[in-house]
C-alpha cells in the first residue's frame, strides 16, 4: 500500500511546547525517544497498588491497550523487559519440543531461552536479514512432533518482517502447535492483529514504537495459550499466565507494579487514540518508504548502500543499512554524533558493516528528513 506523506496525521501537533530543541534527533532502534510531557507523567504521586486507585487505573489502560493489540483479551503487564515475557511464553506455552524461527539475533535469543528451559529446540535458520517462508515452515513442522513455534515479528537486528499471519495458520494446520510472537519492534508501529491472526500469544516492549522509557513488558494470551498453561506443571510464579488472568480480571497485577511507568502508558495511550491505531501504522510505513527511497538516491549518488532486508519482507520501524567496502559503521554512527544526532550501529555479527535507522515511536516524517539530509552530508564527506 503506497501512502502519501501528506495524508499521515502527525504526532506532532499533539507535543506540548518545550524547551528540548534536541528532540527528533535520537533514532536508536531502541529505546526509541519519549516525549517530554510522556516522561513527565511519571512524576505523578505514588498511589497504593493494592487500593482503588490502582483498580481505576488498571481499568483505565485496558480499553486502549486492546485497541492497540487489536483484540478482545485482556493485556498483560509486568515489570520487566520484553525478555521476560518471552521466557513466560516458553515456561508457560511450550511443552517439550520447540521450532524456532532464527533470522537475527533476537530470534536467535529466543531459541536460547527455550533451550535454557530444558526443552527440545530446533532451529530453523535463514541468513539474516531474510525472512521465513511459510511453506517452509510448513515442511519442517512434519519432520518432529512440534508443539510450539518461536518467532520474531520484526527482527530488530536486521529490519526484517516476518510473516507472522500466515506463520500462525501454517502452525495451526499442523495440530496442536501454538505460535509465540515476539513483536517488541513491531506493535504500535506496524499492523497486528492479535485477535484475527490467531497470534497464541504476543509480547512486546514499553522502549519501541510504543515510545515509553524501557521496563513495562505487554502480551495477549489466547485461550489456547491459557489451556497449555493449565496442562503444565513448572511455569514459574513471576510469569505465570494463570495468575496474570486472575489478576487482570479484578483490574490488578500478580505483582508490584511499574507505577510510573503505568502513568506515562496512559499518557501515551490518548495520544495514540488521537492519531488512531491505523494512522500510527501508516506514518510508520510512510517513515520506513523515505528510508527506502533515500538509499535509493545515495546510490545513484555513487554511495553504494542496501537495505538488509528483502522488499516485501523490510519493517516499517526499523531499517538496517548495510554499508560499502571502505566505510566502517561506527564511523558512520560517530559522524552522526558529532552533528547531535543518534543512530543505531550495526548489531553482532553486523557491527562493522552496517548501520540502523530505528524511525519509529513518535518519529514524524520532517523529522526523519533532517536526519537523512545530516547523514547524507557525512556518507558524502
Amino acid at each position: 500500500m503506497t501512502t502519501e506523506a501528506s495524508s499521515i496525521p502527525s504526532v506532532a501537533d499533539s507535543r506540548q511546547p518545550t524547551a528540548d530543541s534536541q528532540f527528533g534527533r535520537f533514532f536508536l532502534p531502541g529505546p526509541t525517544e519519549v516525549r517530554p510531557e510522556i516522561l513527565a507523567a511519571q512524576t505523578r504521586p505514588m498511589i497504593g497498588h493494592r487500593g482503588t486507585a490502582m483498580v481505576e487505573l488498571m481499568a483505565d489502560l485496558q480499553p486502549g491497550l486492546q485497541r492497540l493489540f487489536r483484540t478482545q483479551r485482556p493485556v498483560y503487564l509486568a515489570a520487566s523487559s520484553a525478555t521476560g515475557f518471552m521466557e513466560a511464553a516458553i515456561r508457560n506455552c511450550a511443552m517439550e519440543r520447540v521450532l524456532a524461527l532464527v533470522n537475527g539475533a533476537f530470534s536467535d535469543r529466543f531459541r536460547k531461552i527455550a533451550e535454557s528451559n530444558g526443552l527440545a529446540v530446533d532451529a530453523l535458520e535463514v541468513p539474516w536479514g531474510e525472512i521465513h517462508d511459510p511453506g517452509m515452515v510448513a515442511d519442517k513442522l512434519r519432520t518432529a512432533d512440534y508443539d510450539a513455534v518461536t518467532v520474531v515479528h520484526s527482527e530488530t537486528s536486521t529490519g526484517a518482517l516476518n510473516p507472522i499471519e500466515q506463520l500462525a495458520a501454517v502452525a495451526h494446520d499442523a495440530g496442536d502447535v501454538v505460535l509465540l510472537v515476539d513483536s517488541v519492534t513491531g506493535l504500535a508501529g506496524v499492523p497486528v492483529e492479535s485477535d484475527a491472526w490467531s497470534l497464541d500469544f504476543i509480547l512486546t516492549g514499553s522502549q519501541k514504537a510504543l515510545a515509553l522509557p524501557p521496563g513495562l513488558a505487554l502480551g495477549v494470551a489466547q485461550p489456547g495459550a491459557l489451556e497449555r498453561a493449565r496442562r503444565k506443571t513448572n511455569r514459574g510464579t513471576y510469569f505465570d499466565f494463570l495468575d496474570f488472568e486472575k489478576n487482570v480480571a479484578k483490574n490488578q497485577t500478580p505483582n508490584t507494579p511499574p507505577l510510573s511507568l503505568l502513568y506515562a502508558l496512559q499518557a501515551q495511550l490518548e495520544c495514540i487514540d488521537r492519531e488512531g491505531v491505523a494512522a500510527r501504522w501508516q506514518r510508520h510505513q510512510a517513515m520506513a518508504q523515505r528510508t527506502w527511497q533515500w538509499v535509493d538516491a545515495m546510490n545513484q549518488r555513487g554511495v553504494a548502500l542496501e537495505v538488509l532486508a528483502p522488499p516485501g519482507g523490510r519493517s516499517h520501524t526499523v531499517t538496517c543499512i548495510m554499508l560499502p567496502d571502505g566505510i566502517a559503521g561506527p564511523e558512520v554512527t560517530a559522524a552522526m554524533s558529532e552533528r547531535g544526532y543518534t543512530i543505531g550501529g550495526g548489531y553482532g555479527r553486523l557491527k562493522e558493516r552496517a548501520f540502523r535507522i530505528g524511525h519509529m515511536g513518535d518519529h514524524t516524517l520532517e523529522e526523519l528528513e533532517s536526519l537523512l539530509g545530516h547523514l547524507e552530508e557525512a556518507l558524502l564527506k
